[in-house]
Order: structure tokens, then C-alpha cells, then sequence
């Protein structure tokens, strides 16, 4: 039988409830950031494989044969949770039943937002002064957009939801990822006891990292604060928040479907409303979109990859996913890009 299991359960379970051998455990995971984080901790103490394919867009991912076999030879399972990939619920629990399943958007102690089903929320974003939750409350704005699911979001984080109500591109706040870093130390040292030290003490350098690279990203975005942008794909909104920036609209919702003709339109109005400085485009999508956005207009636009399709897996992988980002970002947005 699949197991869910998070933190506060992994210090009471006996290694042999992971994995019955000695050796180091044969994790998988779904994303290159996990990945990232994965391999900062484990060092050469696991084997870590993809069952989805570095890069590919996990909105709907069909598994090759190959990610099948490793996800069914697999002693742990860390993946983003269902909220990014749905169809992996029933794969997980169909070819790694005996596996420590994982969904680190369950972990407690993370922070959560609600999915942003508008194409433009601007108004979210009045009051700059914020950590971790924005408040949005769209129950009295509805605008009937056919990817519009009517949901009423009177609170970012939840630690009950849903099916789908919370934007699962969590990996880009910094704060997760320490906390995620914390949680799989501990599932792996469950899993090898011989390496735990080991793995709490990697765990506790790359905190540290993280720690310093947002002291970074935040200096470098100080320039920059209060300037409006429109991103492709709604999937930034931990980023944005973690660093006080202003993105106003999303071409396409955060499950990437494609938009209608309704929401291009007020997309196009909140260009002038907004003073929009910068669009951001991503290098799946069809740049023809933001093409029609700014035309005629003084609109910069630039490239950004949540994923990190050009960055090499591995546990250097995080860091040069925010760095890139960041730069990014604020190049656009400065008009240095």
C-alpha cells in the first residue's frame, strides 16, 4: 500500500518500514529542483533518478518505460504532490506501492498560495508590505472567464484544499526549499541510518546556502522595486512574493492552459493601465503571444524558465535556477537585459 508520509511520522518509523536494505536508498523524483535538493543532502549516499524527464513540462506528463522502471525500483519517492502533476497519484500508487511517498507540498511548515485564476491581478499587489501570504480575496471580483473555476481563495496558505486549488510551483521560494531540505534529511536518514548525520549536516550547509542567496537576489531586485511586469505562465507567484515584486497579469493560468480571447484582451488593457515595463515569455510557449501583447507598444520582453531546461541537473542545479531568475528579471525590468 502507497505511503504518504510527512515529517512529523519519519522520526517514529523504523528503517525497515523504507527500505529493508543497508545500503543507500534509490530515490526518484519528478523535478530538477527537487532533484537539486536531493542531491545537496544525499552526497554519493543514494541513487537518484527522474521519472519525469529534466526539463519536459509536468502539466500532464505521460511517463517513458524507462521513468516507469525506476519509479517501480524506487525505495523513496520525493516529488511537488499532485497539486503539479495529478495523474502521478494513481502511477505512484500503481508501480511503487511498497515506496515512502513524499508530496512536498503536504510538508508542514511550507508556505502555500492559492492558484491566481485571473488574468490579471493587479490588485493583489496594493500593499507591497508582506512575507509570505498576499490575502487574496476574489470572491466579490469574478469575471467569468472560461478558465475560471469560481474558486474563493480568502487565504493564500491552506493546510487542507482542494484538489488543485494551491499553485504548486512552490520550489521557487527559498523558504520551502529549506524547509524541504530538513524533511528529506530525515527521510533519508530513516531510510540509512549509518548516513544520518551525514545527511542533517548536508542539509544544514545548503540552508545556509540558500540563506545567502537570498540575501543576494533580494540586493539585486532593491533597484527594481514597484516596476509592473506580466509573466507567460502563472507559475512565479512564490518568487514574486518571497522578493516583494510586482507582477500585475499571467498570459496563460498557472495549470498552463492556453488563453481565450477574453483574457488576452484584458490582458492588453492592463499594459497601459498598469505601466507594464516588462513581459516575460517562456521558451515552451509560443512567443507569438507576447508578440501581439507588446506590439506598438515600449514594452520590454525577456525569457523566463521555471524549470531550468539549460542548467545541468545536479545539486549546484537551485542556486542557478534563482540566480538565472533573478538576473533575468531584474535586467528586464532595469532595462539592462
Amino acid at each position: 500500500m502507497l505511503r504518504y508520509i510527512v515529517p512529523l511520522l519519519l522520526t517514529t518509523l523504523p528503517a525497515a518500514t523504507l527500505s529493508a536494505r543497508a545500503d543507500a536508498p534509490r530515490i526518484v523524483t519528478d523535478l530538477a529542483p527537487v532533484h537539486s535538493l536531493i542531491a545537496q543532502v544525499a552526497g554519493d549516499q543514494a541513487e537518484i533518478g527522474f521519472f519525469m524527464r529534466p526539463g519536459a513540462s509536468p502539466h500532464g506528463y505521460a511517463m517513458r518505460p524507462s521513468e516507469a522502471q525506476l519509479l517501480q525500483d524506487a525505495d523513496i519517492v520525493i516529488w511537488t504532490g499532485p497539486d503539479l502533476s495529478p495523474g502521478m497519484t494513481e502511477s505512484i500508487a500503481t508501480l511503487a506501492p511498497n515506496a515512502l511517498s513524499l508530496p512536498l507540498l503536504d510538508v508542514p511548515g511550507g508556505v502555500k498560495h492559492a492558484r491566481r485564476e485571473r488574468a490579471v491581478f493587479v490588485d493583489s499587489h496594493d500593499d507591497h508590505d508582506h512575507d509570505d501570504d498576499h490575502g487574496h480575496d476574489h470572491a466579490d471580483d469574478e469575471h467569468g472567464h472560461d478558465d475560471d473555476h469560481g474558486h474563493d481563495h480568502a487565504d493564500d496558505d491552506h493546510d487542507d484544499h482542494d484538489h488543485g486549488d494551491n499553485d504548486p510551483h512552490a520550489w521557487l521560494d527559498p523558504e520551502n526549499a529549506k524547509v524541504w531540505l530538513g524533511v528529506i534529511a530525515e527521510a533519508l536518514a530513516a531510510a540509512n541510518p549509518d548516513a544520518a548525520d551525514l545527511y542533517r549536516a548536508n542539509a544544514a550547509q545548503a540552508r545556509a546556502r540558500i540563506d545567502n542567496l537570498q540575501s543576494d537576489i533580494a540586493a539585486q531586485f532593491a533597484p527594481v522595486q514597484g516596476r509592473n511586469f506580466v509573466v507567460f505562465h502563472d507559475a512565479y507567484q512564490y518568487f514574486e512574493t518571497r522578493f516583494g515584486l510586482n507582477s500585475v497579469a499571467a498570459i496563460s493560468p498557472a495549470d498552463a492552459a492556453s488563453p481565450g480571447p477574453r483574457r488576452l484582451a484584458e490582458l492588453q488593457q492592463a499594459l497601459g493601465e498598469h505601466e507594464v515595463v516588462c513581459v516575460f515569455s517562456e521558451p515552451q510557449f509560443d512567443p507569438g503571444l507576447i508578440t501581439t501583447l507588446t506590439e506598438g507598444t515600449s514594452v520590454r520582453s525577456a525569457v523566463l524558465d521555471p524549470l531550468g531546461r539549460d542548467i545541468e541537473p545536479g545539486a549546484d542545479f537551485y542556486a542557478a535556477l534563482l540566480t538565472d531568475l533573478a538576473d533575468t528579471m531584474a535586467g528586464c525590468l532595469s532595462g539592462s537585459e
